[in-house]
């Protein structure tokens, strides 16, 4: 009971401070083992959002299946407005370098990773969502917050994603 009610209180003091219109980022840093994503432009930190991650979050994707967020440098290389979850920007993994590693080992290093937000007709979710790592192996943040990045985030943007 007393975890309802604490979290009942985090959800109804959240205060939504969106970045300004015509705000437009140039990086997005991913820190996994704090669960923050964070958006700079010109080496300056704009924002930071609490991230929910692949549900098997430890340690580098290796392969398809294994519900694990990469690790690396990408890029937004394209986005999904028809996306299953709340919009989706798409990251360029498997690099060139992650595919060379898969191959070694002789497995598909998997593909269509995103930042996105909830799962359709879910997003009454919202903050609750990151109590637990959810997604097989994408950055998951709330609705909101989705079409915040969405709007602030163009083609292009380098996506480092650390430990």
């Amino acid at each position: 009971m007393l975890a309802l009610v604490c979290l009942t209180y985090l959800y109804a003091h959240h205060v939504w401070n969106p970045l300004a219109n015509g705000t437009t980022i140039d990086r997005i840093i991913v820190e996994k083992s704090a669960r923050k994503m964070s958006v700079f432009a010109n080496d300056e930190r704009l924002k930071s959002y609490q991230i929910a991650l692949g549900r098997n979050p430890v340690g580098a994707k290796e392969k398809e299946g294994d519900n694990k967020t990469p690790e690396g440098i990408y890029k937004i290389d394209s986005r999904n407005p028809q996306s299953n979850f709340h919009l989706g920007l798409h990251i360029s993994y498997p690099s060139d370098e992650d595919q060379a590693r898969a191959a070694e080992r002789g497995v598909n290093a998997g593909f269509d990773i995103m930042i996105h937000g909830i799962q359709n007709g879910r997003g009454w979710i919202g903050r609750f969502h990151r109590l637990h790592d959810w997604t097989a192996g994408c950055i998951a943040i709330t609705d909101e917050e989705m079409e915040e990045l969405w709007r602030i985030t163009p083609d292009g943007t380098t996506v480092e994603i650390r430990p």
